[in-house]
C-alpha cells in the first residue's frame, strides 16, 4: 500500500509540473522527453555515487548542471543533449536527436529540482517502471499533444500477448513500436516463465526488437524499457524506418499496432527498396507485407490492422491472397470504435502463423453492438476475457464456437475453408445490425461530448499550423 501511495505521489508531482509547464506553453509530449533525459542524467548519477560507474563522459553529467542557474544552465544543458545524441550506444538511443523545449531557465530549474528530490536508481524496476508507464498512458490520453497515436490501449496488448503467448527462449519484435507497450507486455509476460539466469539475461538483452521513426518516440520507448532494467547497456529500440530497412533479421514473435493511411510526403518510396514488395502507398498494406517477411516459419503475429486490408481490392488483395496461400491467417478479432486515438476508424486483430496456408478462420466478433469511449467508458482487459478464453492459445483444437442456430449472435464463429475461399473479403459479419443502441441518454451524451472535444481540439491544431488564425 506504501509503495501505491508513493507511485500516485510521484505521479501527481511529475504531472503537477507538467501543468505548470503546459500554461506557459510548454506541451505535454515536449515535457516528457525533457524529463526523460533529465531523469537519466540523474540516475547516472545516482549509479556513479553507488560505485557502479557512470557510462556518461566527464563534463556532460548531472553534476555539471545541477548547481547552474539562469542562462547558464540552458546553455549547458543543451550542450549535454547535443553531446550525448552523439553516443552510438543506449546514451545515443535515449538522446537521439535531442533537443531542449523549455528554453526558460526557470522552468527548466523546476524540472531538474522535481527530479532531485528522490533517488530514481534504487527503486524497484517494477516501480520505476510502473511510474513512467503511467506517465506515458496520461500522455497518450492528452488528445492537444497527439501522443495517443503512438499509445496503444494496454489492455488490448495484454490480451494480445496472453493468445501469442511468447515464450522466453523466443525473439519477440515491433516494427513500429510506439513507446514499447508490446515489448513492455511481452517482457512481463515471458520473465514469469523461468528462473534461469541464462534464460533471464537473454530476455533482457536479446530477446527484444523495436524500431520507429520518429525521434521522440524513441527516446520515450529506450527509456519505458531502461526503466524496467531491460537493454540497460545496449538498448533494443532502433530509430529507423522499418519499411525501408532490408535487414535479414528474423523473428519467432512479431506483435504490433502499424501506423494507417498513406506514406508521408517527401519519405523514400517503399518498393525502392523492398521490390518483392506488391507495390502500394498503404502504410498499413506495407506494414503487413513487412511482418510476413521478418516472421520466422513457424512464427506468430499479432497485429492491429483496419478494415481495409480485408476488404480492399486491386494490390491489397493480391498481399491479401499471399497471406492466405504462405501463412494460417487462423483467427480475427473484430474491434470497436473508440478504443484509439482516432475516433472512427474500425479495426481487426490479425492472428497468424507463418508455414502453412490458411484453412479455417475463426472470428471474434467485440465489435457489434459494443461501445467504447477512451475517456468515459474505456475498454479494459476484462472486456476480452470472453475472447482469451474462446482463443484457446496452446490447445486451439479445443475451440467451440459460441455462434449457433439457437444462438445467431454468438461472437465466436468459425469459417471453414470452404466459406473462406467463395469470399472476395474477409470482412465477416453475421450479428444482427439492426440491434437497438442500448445506451442510455446519458451515454450518448457523453459520447457525443468526447466526439465535441475531439473536434474542438483538432481545429486548435489546425489554427496552431496555419500561424492562430483568430475565429
Amino acid at each position: 500500500m506504501a509503495n501505491q501511495k508513493t507511485e500516485a505521489a510521484l505521479i501527481k508531482k511529475v504531472w503537477d509540473i507538467a501543468n505548470v509547464l503546459a500554461a506557459a506553453g510548454v506541451g505535454f509530449t515536449d515535457y516528457i522527453t525533457q524529463l526523460t533525459y533529465i531523469l537519466f542524467l540523474k540516475m547516472d548519477n545516482e549509479k556513479e555515487e553507488v560505485g557502479l560507474g557512470s557510462s556518461i563522459p566527464e563534463g556532460y553529467k548531472w553534476a555539471d548542471l545541477i548547481n547552474l542557474s539562469g542562462t547558464d544552465l540552458v546553455g549547458k544543458y543543451e550542450e549535454i543533449l547535443k553531446e550525448l545524441s552523439k553516443d552510438e550506444g543506449l546514451i545515443g538511443t535515449i538522446f537521439t536527436k535531442a533537443t531542449n523545449k523549455i528554453d526558460r531557465p526557470v522552468m527548466l530549474k523546476k524540472v531538474i529540482d522535481m527530479v532531485s528530490e528522490d533517488n530514481w536508481y534504487m527503486m524497484e524496476g517494477d516501480f520505476k517502471g510502473a511510474v513512467y508507464e503511467n506517465i506515458l498512458e496520461k500522455n497518450g490520453q492528452d488528445r492537444k499533444s497527439g501522443a495517443g497515436q503512438y499509445f496503444t490501449p494496454r489492455a488490448l496488448i495484454s490480451a494480445i500477448v496472453d493468445v501469442v503467448d511468447p515464450k522466453i527462449t523466443e525473439t519477440v519484435a515491433d516494427p513500429c513500436c510506439g513507446t514499447a507497450g508490446f515489448l513492455l507486455a511481452a517482457y512481463e509476460h515471458m520473465r514469469k516463465q523461468s528462473r534461469d539466469v541464462e534464460k533471464q539475461r537473454f530476455l533482457k538483452n536479446n530477446a527484444l526488437f523495436g524500431a520507429d521513426n520518429t525521434s521522440l518516440v524513441v527516446t520515450l520507448a529506450s527509456m519505458n524499457l531502461y526503466l524496467h532494467d531491460i537493454g540497460v547497456n545496449k538498448s533494443p529500440i532502433a530509430y529507423q524506418d522499418s519499411l525501408i530497412e532490408t535487414s535479414d533479421d528474423l523473428y519467432q514473435v512479431v506483435m504490433t499496432n502499424p501506423p494507417f493511411g498513406t506514406r508521408p510526403q517527401g519519405s523514400v518510396e517503399v518498393s525502392a527498396n523492398r521490390p518483392e514488395f506488391i507495390k502500394t502507398s498503404d502504410n498499413q498494406v506495407n506494414f503487413l507485407q513487412h511482418i510476413m517477411s521478418i516472421v520466422k516459419t513457424g512464427g506468430r503475429v499479432g497485429v492491429v490492422l483496419p478494415d481495409s486490408v480485408l476488404t480492399d481490392g486491386d494490390s491489397t488483395k493480391r498481399v491479401r491472397d499471399k497471406l492466405l496461400k504462405d501463412y494460417n491467417l487462423h483467427t480475427i478479432l473484430r474491434l470497436p470504435t473508440g478504443i484509439f486515438y482516432a475516433n472512427g476508424v474500425k479495426t481487426n486483430v490479425l492472428f497468424f502463423d507463418k508455414g502453412e496456408p490458411t484453412k479455417d478462420i475463426w472470428v471474434y466478433d467485440y465489435r457489434t453492438g459494443v461501445h467504447h469511449t477512451m475517456v468515459q467508458s474505456p475498454m479494459t482487459r476484462a472486456h476480452l476475457d470472453e475472447f482469451v478464453e474462446c482463443y484457446c492459445s496452446g490447445h486451439m483444437e479445443d475451440r467451440k464456437q459460441t455462434y449457433s442456430e439457437e444462438n445467431p449472435n454468438g461472437r465466436w464463429r468459425r469459417f471453414t475453408e470452404e466459406e473462406v475461399k467463395g469470399r472476395d473479403d474477409l470482412n465477416f459479419k453475421w450479428i444482427d445490425l439492426t440491434e437497438e443502441d442500448e445506451r442510455t441518454i446519458d451515454e450518448v451524451l457523453a459520447d457525443m461530448q468526447e466526439e465535441a472535444n475531439a473536434i474542438s481540439a483538432s481545429v486548435e491544431q489546425l489554427k496552431i499550423l496555419l500561424g492562430g488564425i483568430e475565429s
